[in-house]
């Protein structure tokens, strides 16, 4: 016989509730045993303990306890579920009427507050104290989003208002009890439950994530809390970035107020980020988060009215130029911070530019947020790879729009799709720069030239698509062509007698075999392009110009080079002779 949903549900309820209570029996269980193996019997008398004092802070807890914490947070887990089975799945089959489900849910997490609290001033009741208070704090918030959400009892904006006391209250004992992981199990449970609650993500649940992340802000000042930081950042993130995409296939997401949500976010995450970076010691990652969270905005034009986007990058691009710009009266910005945000407001501007044309901007966001990422973490392994990886997925997009045909053959494109080709060619080629630099020293001799040479092959891809697209959109199809292949042309040599001028100047000969190495590939390359394409496809005064001016940048390469082998270098401790 078929089980009825009003059965399961109660049964589903049942067995959560006794799994919660065995895992409580567990974890007491195994810090009591951990208390008597560090308090062993000795052979000689033990000198009384000393007064109890006051818990640790988080990061002084012993290290055997980490059974104890692993079990309190699957007790955080499973008991949230509980939760949230209460609000919505008894709903959906009708058990306990509305009134109860809500009364109940906010007993439980005024009682799990009470009992973490008292908890708390037992000896060895840290770990389980900061669990029960978790499970509380985030039980209530998730409370007042179904009377809000599920059963319209409270207006939206009372709702919020309720909701900000809640977090914000409640967080006020992660700061209280100086325990980052408190506000991490409040705030990592909800931003996957809190959908589920709210039957999906919608307007008015990204405004209960932006209340609770505005509400977690001041709980961080003066604490070096960055994982917090980064929590309460995609708690607003990347609800924005599902609903962006559900508005972007004709979802029922009000636009405008999207687009006000996006901007939001960016302003906490900056604001956050400013607060923070004084009392930090990983200043880096605080500006690498910062760009994520403003990730939205920069991807708004894909739901939002173009305007709107178009300011939001624009707002963006100088609101973090300007603190650049500060950077000697803002403390804590170091330089890691300095270029992040940097490379954040150019990418930001060059979104905005797309924007004011109606290009794509699906490239250029992916781009610069690589960009962003390669100069934040270019002293970290794992960053370098999430920001090729972003740079890989952006170029592929890319070429999707600027293939090599287009380079093949005179091709008229749209001027929307022109300048979307236009920003991310310039996106791409400092990307190529910027993931070269950051992964060449960490890399042996053999490998920084394959590097080197690969970002050479995109840098001067992207340089012909720009000018050759840049071009065909100014000239037309046969004179733009032409002159676009011609820079290119130029370009190439250009870049290959820098890179010959660079190693010259350069006192270690060994370090200069990567620039030579990659200056004669690219010479050979300009060469190869110049007789066997420029040669027969350009015409006229674009043929003439090209074979004059890189006739002439080949030959003062050669003898610049040649003069620069025939000076010795001086010794050291003289001066240079006259």
């Amino acid at each position: 016989m078929t089980e009825s949903p009003q059965a399961a549900v109660a049964r589903l309820s049942v067995e959560f509730t006794a799994l919660t209570h065995q895992m409580s029996r567990v974890a007491a269980q195994l810090v009591e045993l951990e208390r008597t193996l560090y308090v062993a019997p000795h052979r000689y008398p033990v000198p009384p303990p000393p007064p109890p004092a006051v818990p640790a802070p988080d990061r002084q807890v012993r290290g055997g306890s980490w059974v104890g914490k692993v079990l309190a947070v699957a007790g955080v887990a499973v008991t949230l579920i509980g939760v949230v089975l209460l609000l919505v799945l008894a709903a959906q089959a009708g058990i306990l009427a509305p009134p109860v489900r809500v009364g109940a849910g906010a007993a439980l997490a005024a009682g799990l507050v009470v009992v973490a609290l008292r908890s708390y001033r037992r000896p060895g009741g840290r770990i389980g104290a900061i669990a029960l208070a978790a499970t509380g704090i985030a039980a209530a918030y998730m409370d007042v989003i179904a009377a809000t959400t599920i059963y319209h009892w409270v207006p939206p904006v009372a709702g919020l208002l309720i909701a900000s006391a809640v977090g914000g209250g409640g967080l006020t004992l992660a700061r209280r009890w100086d325990s980052q992981q408190l506000g991490l199990l409040v705030l990592i449970p909800l931003a996957v439950l809190a959908p589920i609650v709210s039957d999906g993500v919608t307007v008015l649940l990204i405004a209960f994530m932006l209340a609770l992340s505005a509400a977690a802000l001041p709980v961080q000042l003066g604490k070096d809390w960055v994982l917090m930081y980064a929590a309460r950042t995609l708690l607003v993130t990347l609800p924005l970035l599902v609903a962006l995409l559900g508005a972007g296939f004709d979802s029922d997401q009000n636009p405008w107020l999207l687009g006000g949500a996006c901007g939001l976010a960016v302003l906490l995450a900056v604001a956050g980020a400013v607060l923070l970076l004084p009392g930090t010691t990983r200043a880096a990652a605080l500006a690498a988060i910062t760009a994520v969270g403003a990730t939205p905005a920069l991807s708004a034009a894909v739901a939002v009215d173009r305007r709107l986007a178009v300011l939001l990058a624009a707002v963006i691009a100088v609101g973090m130029l300007a603190l650049v710009l500060l950077a000697d009266r803002l403390p804590g910005m170091t330089r890691a911070v300095v270029a992040t945000w940097s490379a954040l407001s150019a990418a930001a501007a060059v979104v905005a530019v797309t924007l004011v044309f109606n290009g794509s901007v699906e490239a250029p966001v992916l781009l610069a947020l690589a960009l962003v990422v390669a100069v934040a973490g270019r002293h970290d392994t794992g960053v370098r790879r999430a920001a090729f990886g972003l740079a890989a997925v952006g170029g592929v997009v890319f070429l999707a729009y600027a293939p090599p045909r287009h380079l093949l053959s005179a091709v008229v494109i749209p001027a929307p799709e022109a300048v979307s080709v236009l920003a991310a060619s310039a996106l791409v080629i400092a990307c190529a720069v910027a993931l070269c630099r950051a992964g060449a020293p960490a890399a042996d001799g053999r490998l920084v030239r394959w590097i080197w040479a690969a970002g050479l092959v995109v840098g001067m891809y992207a340089v012909t698509a720009f000018t050759v697209t840049f071009g065909v959109l100014v000239g037309g199809r046969d004179g733009g062509f032409l002159a676009g292949h011609m820079v290119a042309t130029i370009c190439w040599t250009v870049v290959a007698a820098a890179l010959f001028g660079y190693a010259l100047r350069l006192d270690n000969r060994d370090a200069r075999t990567a620039p030579i190495a990659g200056g004669l590939a690219l010479t050979g390359a300009a060469t190869a392009k110049l007789m066997l394409f420029d040669l027969g496809t350009l015409d006229g005064i674009f043929r003439v110009v090209v074979f004059i001016v890189v006739g002439l940048v080949l030959l003062a390469m050669g003898a610049g080079y040649a003069r620069s082998l025939a000076q010795p270098a001086p010794s050291k401790g003289l001066p240079p002779q006259s």
